[in-house]
């Protein structure tokens, strides 16, 4: 969860208790060429893995982390179930878009 004051991200949390906001970090993200020092520097977590959000938080640290909000629906796409779900979400919102678009023309 990303913890926003004005319009910088301060702090990010993974999968808190207590959220300090209603932002979720979506795992969208884009990185400099700086990303490969960044991660050089970090010490694996509890579960012996590097984690993205040590990443972000060097970013924010050094006042250099930029967002945007997502508008519309998100779902992950890590498994063969929610690429599925994914997927079926695409289909979905494209049908209704040609529902839309075909009941406003004359054919």
């Amino acid at each position: 969860m990303a913890e926003i004051q004005g319009d910088r991200i301060i702090g990010i949390e993974e999968k808190p208790k207590h959220p300090k906001s209603r932002y979720a970090v979506t795992g969208i993200y884009m990185y400099d060429d700086t990303v490969f020092d960044k991660i050089r520097q970090l010490v694996p977590s509890e579960r012996g893995e590097l984690e993205i959000t040590d990443v972000n938080n060097a970013y924010i640290r050094e006042g250099t982390m930029a967002f945007s909000f997502l508008e519309g629906w998100w779902t992950d796409a890590g498994t063969f179930d929610s690429l599925l779900r994914a997927a079926n979400l695409v289909a979905e919102q494209r049908r209704r878009q040609q529902q839309r678009a075909g009941s406003g023309s004359e054919k």
